[in-house]
């Protein structure tokens, strides 16, 4: 059909008959505009709109990068047919997250033999398939691929090997001990690890730690920049890890930059061995991103020998260093760090105050914050997560002001204590406030009266909601950072009651009393954030209603994550009655994670959440929660986006496995990317459930973190 064709087609633009159409749009324009468009559409639908289009949806500058990552509405087909339109225009692939996808449409990618850059991480691929594919691509200079059992770098032939040899990008995901493709890497610039391997097999057998037969020792460092690696949690990970660092303790590359290790818990590296990495970072490298194993950090003299050149990322998380005394140390060694945009130091004790304050109620050494916000006044994302800090009225002084010097803050983790204002509680105590028994919001759940504490409701507007609002420090900082647009608040004392390959968390500990006086008010304030787009709060034992939560929907148009965990009493959920109507408003949510003791997940909060037309993953941990199986499955025919449910409560195995196959079988062949796992929280097979989850999902929203400055911006392309 030609353009005139087109135009006779009924339309629903708004733009008047007389008006100018789209197709008389320049070029230029045009381009700009359909470059919003996802690939598959443009070539399988928007192509054969008239002649005009169908020489445009091909253009170079949208065909030749290809972005599919995480986008859960394509399918086999979809893929097959553009790949088979435009194989040899594709210059970057990027299918990561992509799961459901069969192997035999992954084995279509090895037509595009143009392929620059391809990422296939959660794909599935065995090491023949690998084989075959980069026997094609000769042009490849850039790879991500999974490692998963049974692969065995000697079926690879000479074809492929001679493509990994001009690889200088590899992402490599490990499920099982092996050094993968890196040995056949021999020009390597670029290298991200992740250890994802299980200690123990299905069967209850230890992994062996031993590399599989035909695997090189030596990998190819020489000619590293970017050394990147993640461990999850357990011992194997940890001892496939030494055998990739070894050749570092021999020779540090001399264009090193980035040296990121994330591991949680202790790493049992031996001493000489650190000792001879650290010594040859601080002869060869000049480092711009570092993240060392908190063990390694046993003293603050190994940052006076590294050479730090215009620093971009340091993350400190849980060093054992006390905190103020790293702080000085890499603040006073005559470093420049207004280089610096990300910077960790989640869990450093008293990373903020002095010996000597200590044992004053973790009271803040007000030299340490002021002297790091005026060294480093670039920062973009800061951490200060899973540590106290207390800012006392006689002071005068507090973090969140200080903090508000930082302009061009755009994501911010913060301790529930450290926003703390304790004027706000001195003096006599405010009355009472008690919700109107004929308030809209309740929906006949039962109104709780807290003796002594104001109970906050929702305005209209952010002015309304200022006037006779107390001065806050925290709103100020928010006031002051109007680019912000990733927030956690995160209890000192909070762990997710789901850990990864350990039991369910029976009992919560206790949060700091500072906390208790962050309520609702102060949740509201949050909707001075008006670019806001990933929410967190964890522990904050002093939300009543949860009216903030509804202010913040009602004014935070753009928010798409939103993860609440232990708010106000654990018994009872008292701030659902504003959450199910703060849904309502949420027209942009895609990811939403709740966790709390008793959850009742019923009718009327299945059918607020149908309001989120764009969601995309609900997640909800409850050891003592229930669910309506009627609910779910009318929410999941409402809400056709949804392709992620996972529901870790209360309810007996029997249920939950019946519900979970009941929406398998009714929704899975509709949308193919659907993951759907329910199961008891408190059931001792939950860790062999959880290693079935993709990583994708299991990462990103099922297992709780701090993912402020988590990781080296723009790690991977």
């Amino acid at each position: 059909m030609d353009c005139q064709e087109a135009e006779e087609v009924p339309s629903e633009d708004p733009v008047p008959r007389n008006g100018i159409g789209l197709t008389e749009f320049s070029d230029e324009i045009l381009l700009n505009i359909l470059k919003f468009v996802p690939r598959y559409d443009l070539i399988l639908s928007m192509r054969k709109v008239c002649k005009k289009f169908a020489n445009l949806c091909l253009d170079k500058s949208l065909i030749s990068k290809v972005l599919l990552s995480r986008d859960y509405q394509v399918n086999d087909n979809k893929v097959k047919e553009m790949v088979k339109e435009t194989a040899t225009k594709i210059q970057e692939l990027n299918v990561s997250g992509c799961y459901w996808l069969c192997p035999q449409t992954i084995d279509q990618i090895s037509r595009c033999k143009s392929l620059v850059r391809l990422d296939l991480s959660d794909c599935r691929l065995t090491s023949l398939r690998l084989s075959k594919m980069l026997s094609c691509l000769r042009s490849l200079r850039s790879l991500a691929i999974d490692i998963n059992h049974g692969f065995d770098s000697s079926q690879l032939n000479s074809e492929s090997k001679a493509t990994l040899s001009q690889v200088t990008e590899l992402k490599q995901t490990l499920y099982t001990p092996s050094y993968g493709v890196v040995p056949c890497c021999t020009n390597l610039e670029r290298l991200l690890l992740y250890f994802e391997i299980n200690d123990y097999t299905r069967d209850g057998t230890m992994v062996s730690c031993q590399l599989m037969v035909g695997q090189s020792s030596v990998p190819h460092y020489e000619n590293l920049n970017i050394f990147y690696a993640r461990l999850a949690p357990g011992y194997v990970n940890q001892i496939v890890m030494r055998l990739y660092l070894a050749v570092f303790s021999v020779r540090v590359p001399e264009n090193l930059r980035a040296f990121v290790i994330s591991i949680p818990g202790n790493f049992p590296e031996s001493g000489a061995a650190a000792k001879n990495i650290l010594e040859g970072m601080a002869k060869n490298a000049a480092l711009e991103a570092l993240q060392l194993p908190k063990t390694w950090v046993d003293s603050t003299s190994f940052l006076q020998n590294l050479k730090l050149t215009a620093p971009s990322y340091l993350n400190f998380s849980r060093c054992m260093v006390l905190g103020s005394h790293l702080i000085h140390r890499m603040l006073n060694d005559g470093k420049d760090f207004r280089s610096l945009i990300s910077l960790n130091l989640s869990g450093c004790i008293h990373c903020l105050s002095t010996d000597s304050s200590r044992n004053a109620d973790d009271d803040i050494d007000w030299e340490v914050p002021e002297t790091l916000v005026s060294a480093c006044p670039n920062l973009q994302h800061l951490n200060l997560t899973a540590a106290h800090h207390h800012s006392h009225q006689g002071s005068g002084k507090h973090l969140c002001a200080i903090l508000a010097k930082l302009k061009n803050l755009h994501s911010l983790a913060l301790p529930v204590c450290s926003i703390s204002d304790e004027v706000k509680n001195s003096g006599s105590p405010p009355a009472h406030s008690v919700q109107p028994s004929g308030h809209s919001l309740t929906f006949g759940f039962k109104k709780n009266i807290r003796i002594g504490v104001k109970t906050y409701h929702p305005k209209n507007s952010l002015e309304q909601s200022d006037q006779n609002s107390p001065n806050s420090s925290f709103r100020g900082l928010l006031e002051a950072v109007p680019f912000v647009y990733e927030i956690e608040l995160i209890g000192s004392s909070f762990s997710s009651s789901m850990p990864r390959n350990e039991p369910a968390i029976r009992k919560e500990l206790p949060p700091c009393p500072q906390a208790k006086q962050i309520g609702d008010e102060e949740v509201a304030w949050l909707s001075h954030l008006k670019l806001l787009k990933s929410l967190t709060l964890a522990q904050l034992p002093g939300i009543l209603n949860g009216a903030g939560l509804l202010q913040v929907g009602m004014m935070c148009k753009e928010l798409r994550v939103l993860s609440l965990a232990n708010l106000g009493m654990l018994k009872k959920v008292t701030y659902m009655p504003y959450l199910i109507e703060c849904f309502k408003h949420c027209k942009q949510l895609k990811d939403l994670r709740l966790e709390q003791p008793y959850i009742s997940a019923n009718i009327q909060f299945f059918q607020a959440l149908t309001h989120c037309v764009a969601l995309e993953r609900l997640c909800i941990i409850s050891r003592n929660g229930t669910f309506q199986p009627d609910a779910v499955m009318l929410f999941m025919e409402h809400c056709c986006n949804v392709i992620m449910l996972h529901m870790f409560m209360g309810e007996t195995l029997v249920a939950s496995k019946n519900m979970q196959q009941a929406l398998l079988q009714r929704f899975k062949a509709e949308r193919p990317a659907l993951n759907v796992v329910i199961y008891p929280l408190l059931h001792e097979g939950l860790a062999d459930v959880i290693r079935d989850v993709p990583l994708t999902h299991l990462d990103e929203i099922t297992l709780f973190k701090s993912r402020v400055a988590e990781e080296p911006p723009k790690l991977w392309w």
